[in-house]
């Protein structure tokens, strides 16, 4: 049983920058494909990044292109989401995600989730 828990959300200006961390407990992430993924209130959820088994392919939302940079560590069995130049369309609540497999579509396991709220 994969067991993931986010946490680095909170309240930032806008410019303002964050990082979000997901850990996983209960099996390796070397067989799991990252996502991560968010969703603000009245809206659909989406993916932001999704980062391969080895780091090989990294996909990202068009909107976060630049200045979010998602990364892993395997062996600490972490998944990270370095997010700069935040803007208020960013706010809301953040997923890690994890697929048994290559690719993001057919997330397997959730965590939580961790709030990101940027206003003035």
């Amino acid at each position: 049983q994969l067991q993931l828990v986010e946490s680095g959300g909170g309240s930032v200006q806008p410019g303002g920058s964050l990082r979000l961390s997901c850990v996983a407990s209960g099996s390796t992430l070397d067989y799991y494909a990252m996502g991560w993924f968010r969703q603000a209130p009245g809206k659909e959820r989406e993916m932001v990044s999704c980062i391969s088994t080895t780091s090989t392919n990294i996909k990202y939302l068009d909107s976060v292109k630049g200045r979010f940079t998602a990364s892993r560590d395997n062996a600490k069995n972490m998944v990270y989401l370095q997010m700069n130049g935040l803007k208020p369309e960013d706010s809301g609540v953040y997923y890690c995600a994890a697929a048994l497999g290559w690719g993001c579509s057919g997330m397997d396991y959730w965590g939580k989730g961790t709030l990101v709220t940027v206003s003035s």
